[in-house]
Formats: C-alpha cells, structure tokens, sequence
C-alpha cells in the first residue's frame, strides 16, 4: 500500500506538470496558426495507447509509457520522425513555414508554463500557510554536530552568529542551498571566544548521501520516549520497493524491534545509556548508533519511578523510537496577498537556480552524478502519507526543475531545438533537415542513456550501494 502511494503521488504530480507544459506549447502553437495533429500525455510507443479521442483536427489520448508526454506539431522533426510528412512541401499552416522567433516562442512555451507553474505554487504555498523558521539568537543550546560538520571543525554546542560576516536570523539559512552549493564561512561562539570556520563548497556531495542532520542541526535537550516502532498489525511483509529489489536479488530480511522488544514505551524518559548521563539528543543518538549490534543498558523513569531496559541495537545504529524534544524557538511569519509573490518567485528561481549550480558540479566533478535521481527516488521524497502541502511543495520544486531540464541544449529537448533556431536566426537559413534528424536520434540516445543510468542509481541506493 506505501508503494501505492508513492506511486499515486508521483504519477499525479508529474500528470500535471506534463500537461501544462505540452499545453504551453500546444496554446503557442495554435496562437501562430500552426496545426497540432497529437497531444498525449505520456507516449503512444509503437502505436498503443491507452485511450484516446479527437475532437477538430487534434487527437488527445494517454500513451502506456509513463516518461513524459508530447504534442505533435505539425512539419516538425521531433520525437515521433515522421520523415514522410517532412518529405512533402511545406504548407502554410506547418511548424517549419513560420518565421524563426515565432517557432522560438513555441518551443519556449512549455518552459516558460512550468517557470509560471512552479512560481504561483510557491506563491499560493505563501500566502495560505505564511512562513516559519527558527530563531537562531534563541538557540542557547548551539548546534548538535553530526560526522560532516564534525570534519570540517564544528563542535557540539557551538553557536553560530553569522554567514560570510552577515548576522544569521533564521537558522535555516545556514543549512540552505545557497551555503550548501556555494561554501560560506560561519562566525561561531566558543567557549566564549570566537571563531571562523569555512564550509567547502564541496560539502553538497558528502551530504547528499546522508540527511542534513549528519552536518548541523539545532540542538535540544532529550525530553521522553515519543514512539516506539512496534510490529505491524497485519504481519510485516516486504514492500513494494522491497520486491523491485528483490527482482535484483536482494534479500528481504524482516525488520526487527529492539525497543519494543525491550518493553521501552512512550512516555518513558530516559536518563543513562551505558551509565553515561543524557542531557541532549544527540547524546542519545550518539551513544546507540555507537553500539551496533551489541546490548546497552538504558536507565529511565516511567511515570516517576526507575526502570532499566537492555535492547540490543540494530546493525543500522538504532533501536526503534522517536523521542520528544524541547520545542525549537520558532516564529511565524504571515503574508498578504501581493506580498507573497515576490516571496514565492524568489523561492521558484532559487530552485532553477539550484538545478543550475547543481549540474555545473557534476560537471567539475564537485558533485557525484549518482545524485541523479528516477521516477523511483522522487516517489519515496514523497513519501507513503498523503501530505497537501508537501505535495505542492514537491511538485513546485519539480517544476522548476523540469524548466531547467527542458531548457539544457540536449537535442530531443526543448534547449536542443532552441539551439537550432537560433544558430538559423544568426546564420540567416534553417539547420537542414538531414542534420536535425540526426540530432533528434542522438538526443534521443542520450536521454534514454541518462534514463538508464538514474534509474540504475536508484537500484544501487536500494541494495545500500
């Protein structure tokens, strides 16, 4: 049923912003007199489909396979290499008849759609549900360091003041893409003495395979025992991801429960583990996940009265629960209306932007091209529960980077046939035809080879690779 729902999220997110970017081009096209003859979502490969219908001269359908969607103009070379058609005189109501700036503004408007898309998600997320952060000044406890920031010098319980000699607010922005992507150097408090640490604007990549958490985060004191993780009701049974796996020929191994089994309960507070005294929570964290596999011994208090538990912790360095914590010192902040959309495009470009900087890393071997993800990782960002706004906040964040991709000079691609235009806009005459048509077959090699290879990322994270 998680699979399920993974899938039912990714598939109408994606749904979505398929069909209004085709619909971009669809609307530019139509606006210069040029005949569209298909609009699908999703492929119609080797002519099936799952359904379709024509209404006037275009036929609108839904394809079997699930990789995008595509609208079919007509004297175009494009995914579908219809040669006959290019093959007979041009017509006046074709692709290629129309004058260059005019096929520019089509091909651009499934990008521009998705820029417009991605920027009133973010907006509506603004003015309905406003913006929160933590306050930094108020974090009298510093930061709980994990073994990346730890690398680079920080320390539990520093605090930091300021990014690159600006004062931090928000304590947020000091885990941001823009520190994460560009370095920084933070102003920090020791001990009573201050200190100058730089971030490597190589971090990004040791990060991405871990959570923010192992670099820096707010640090709270350890309060009780919040969950305990408990067998399933109905029996635990390998998920849907776990079966793909399993195709793979990795093992399913039934999940264990060392809290639970220990008699550990919500509401229990713990005191000791291996006799050393927790005060905070990664303290806690600290001291399980350096005993894997062994037996500890956890002192605590149930409803005020001593209790010792001795789980044996799990070879991932934990033993099942979630605990409450001291509640981080937070503010919200409301926006009206007109306010809030220089607030989300700010937040839609720096997305764009992000994408931007982040393709430029893997090509200076900053960043690791195993970050590339398929339609499998983003199914499991969002997540086995239905959540309205982290929904659009993904599928914001997907459309702006759907723009990105779309707009990279890979022939197949939107960037691909806007780079053809404009070298015919400066050289005067149009790319012939022989030429684009064999751009469009190695563009296509290309992007089923990135497909293969995002897809192959995936797998590999699943084995633990």
């Amino acid at each position: 049923m998680n699979g399920l729902i993974m899938a039912g999220q990714l598939l109408l997110g994606l749904s979505l912003l398929v069909i209004l970017h085709e619909l971009g081009h669809f609307l530019a096209a139509r606006a210069f007199g040029i005949k569209v003859e298909k609009f699908y979502l999703f492929f119609d490969a080797w002519g099936f489909k799952l359904f379709s219908f024509k209404k006037g001269d275009v036929e609108y359908g839904v394809g079997w396979l699930p990789l995008g969607g595509y609208v079919k103009i007509a004297g175009m070379i494009d995914e579908s290499m219809d040669t006959e058609q290019m093959a007979q005189p041009a017509q006046p109501w074709e692709f290629r008849s129309k004058p260059a700036w005019q096929r520019l503004i089509v091909m651009l408007g499934g990008i521009i759609v998705n820029v417009i898309v991605g920027i009133i998600i973010f907006w509506m997320l603004t003015f309905t549900y406003g913006q929160n952060y933590t306050v930094n000044d108020k974090l009298t406890d510093g930061i709980a360091v994990g073994n990346i920031g730890k690398e680079i010098g920080l320390k539990n319980g520093d605090r930091i003041l300021a990014v690159n000699g600006s004062k931090l607010i928000k304590f947020e922005d000091v885990i941001s893409s823009k520190v994460l992507f560009d370095g920084a150097q933070l102003t920090i408090l020791r001990n009573n003495k201050t200190l100058y640490i730089s971030v490597p604007d190589t971090i990004l990549n040791k990060i991405s395979k871990n959570d923010k958490e192992n670099f820096i985060a707010p640090r709270v004191k350890m309060a009780s025992i919040k969950m305990v993780i408990a067998p399933d009701k109905n029996g635990d049974k390998p998920s849907f991801f776990d079966r793909i796996a399993g195709l793979f020929g990795k093992k399913w191994e039934k999940p264990v429960y060392p809290a639970y089994v220990a008699g550990i309960k919500p509401g229990d507070s713990v005191l000791t583990v291996n006799n050393k005294t927790i005060t905070f929570y990664d303290e806690f964290v600290s001291e399980v996940s350096g005993n894997k596999n062994k037996t500890i011994t956890i002192s605590a208090l149930r409803n005020g009265k001593p209790i010792t538990f001795t789980p044996k912790v799990a070879d991932n360095g934990t033993i099942g629960v979630a605990a409450n914590s001291k509640e981080l010192p937070s503010a919200h902040v409301d926006f009206g209306f007109i306010q809030s959309l220089p607030v989300g495009a700010t937040m839609a470009w720096s997305t764009f932007v992000d994408n931007a900087k982040g393709i430029g890393k893997m090509i200076t071997g900053k960043l690791s091209a195993r970050n590339i993800s398929s339609p499998i990782g983003i199914a499991k960002v969002y997540g086995s529960t239905f959540d309205w706004v982290k929904f659009w906040t993904l599928t914001g964040l997907i459309s702006m980077a759907l723009a990105f991709m779309n707009l990279l000079p890979i022939p197949g691609l939107d960037g691909g046939h806007v780079v053809f235009l404009l070298i015919e806009m400066v050289q005067r005459k149009p790319v012939s035809e022989k030429v684009l048509e064999k751009a469009q077959i190695v563009g296509f090699v290309i992007l089923i080879c990135l497909m293969v290879f995002a897809f192959g990322n995936d797998i590999l994270k699943s084995f633990g690779k």
